[in-house]
């Protein structure tokens, strides 16, 4: 608890924005922070490249019951861009100032991060074993779908893995108010499936002052309106069937406040046009436009989703993966789910967990491909008042200090349960 907070500014201190593309300053510097910070308490960190800056970070705790499956926590050390000048304090200055930690990664995700480090450092410290191995490992690229990272791991270095059965990483177990006396953890066990596709459209150049019916910046332009106000149907996957038992069903949504984004998001499938290129002269009609939309489809439902995409597509229009991601859920019972519950109730014993869909993704998905089950666990009790959904990837991102302190008696709890 002592030093979460220095652990998280630290992190959010090194300049590890990830802009796509292999573009930015890589993970390498917070890498070796988090290794250098490991071999201060005797673990011996791995530090592997994927390409040039691109480093993740590996370590084994030897458990009390080797014998058991191991358990993997992950976080990822990349963040997406920022515009500095919109924000409050700087996002690379790590300020602690109304009683938050703020700066680009402090909800996304190297608030948990640290909380990992934290408990990890203390529990080393005192030569108090977890109940059986854990695997600490901190990715690059996460925020670009885990090229260099997890999906590198998994395909290259799959022995890192061994025993590994479960998980625990970002956008879970935090608090939601609901009402004015219940107080919601919010465990994500599953997440939406991802299709970032590339559109394109073909039609005839020419002038731009003459007569063309053949125009791909028109047919283009169609197509992503037709996308973009689609009106995509409720469809209710098991996890989120127990999550609107829990607050009251489908209408209660909206009295969520900013959070009824994300869960809004959770219901249904989605697309999103992103980008836009096409043309290179006021006057010259060119042959081809192309677009970038970002879909996301329900655990369930990939068929439904595409077979709608092409169908509002029309016949004119191609479409190519950027990314292509699964869908994941998993059922909320079991051991791992008991220990989860049992770690939160022990610090807010008026707080009860339940399950969510997230509507992004998470470094679960390469993770998955090895039979790992896994669930996002980062564990805060958060103001009522705080839109901790509208900090990811926001303006003014911010974690409160003692909802880090609270995380991190949570999660050195549950390494005792699970």
């Amino acid at each position: 608890m002592d030093e979460v907070v220095d652990l998280c500014r630290d992190l959010i201190r090194i300049d590890s924005t990830n802009a796509g593309d292999n573009a930015g300053p890589g993970e390498r510097a917070a890498a070796e922070y988090v290794a250098e910070k490991l071999a201060e308490v005797g673990l011996e960190a791995t530090i592997l490249e994927s390409d040039d800056r691109r480093a993740n970070v590996i370590a084994r705790i030897e458990g009390a019951d080797p014998g058991r499956d191991a358990l993997l926590l992950h976080g990822h050390l990349d963040v997406v861009p920022f515009d500095a000048s919109d924000w409050k304090h700087h996002p690379l200055e790590g300020e602690v100032s109304e009683g938050c930690v703020w700066g680009r990664g402090a909800v996304d995700m190297k608030d948990m991060d640290a909380m990992i480090l934290a408990v990890a450092r203390q529990r080393l410290r005192e030569g108090r074993r977890p109940s059986r191995d854990v695997v600490l490992m901190f990715t690059a690229d996460e925020e670009a779908g885990g090229v260099y990272g997890a999906n590198f791991l998994v395909d290259e270095h799959r022995g890192l893995f061994e025993g590994v059965t479960e998980a625990i990483g970002e956008v879970g177990g935090f608090s939601v108010s609901v009402g004015e006396d219940r107080r919601l953890y919010l465990i994500e066990a599953a997440e939406k499936g991802m299709a970032w596709m590339r559109l394109t459209a073909t039609g005839r150049a020419g002038h731009g002052s003459m007569l063309n019916s053949d125009n791909a910046v028109t047919e283009l332009a169609e197509a992503v309106g037709r996308l973009g106000r689609y009106e995509w149907p409720v469809r209710l996957t098991p996890t989120m069937r127990m999550f609107l038992e829990e607050v009251g069903g489908e209408e209660a949504v909206s009295g969520l406040g900013p959070l009824s984004r994300m869960i809004g998001a959770a219901l249904r499938n989605t697309v999103n046009p992103t980008m836009l290129d096409a043309g290179y002269k006021s006057n010259v009609i060119p042959q081809t436009a192309s677009a970038v939309i970002d879909g996301r489809f329900l655990p369930g439902f990939e068929d439904e989703f595409f077979a709608t995409v092409d169908e509002l597509l029309g016949p004119n229009v191609t479409r190519e993966f950027v990314q292509h991601q699964v869908a994941l859920e998993f059922g909320f019972e079991g051991p791992l789910v008991r220990a989860m519950t049992e770690a939160l109730q022990a610090e807010d014993p008026d707080g009860r967990a339940v399950p969510y869909t997230m509507s992004g993704g998470t470094d679960l998905k390469a993770f998955s491909r090895l039979g790992i089950k896994g669930y996002g666990f980062a564990p805060l009790k958060l103001p009522a008042e705080l839109d901790f959904s509208g900090m990811f990837h926001g303006v003014d991102e911010r974690v409160p200090v003692d909802s880090l302190q609270f995380g991190v008696r949570v999660l050195d709890r549950f390494l005792d349960l699970c």
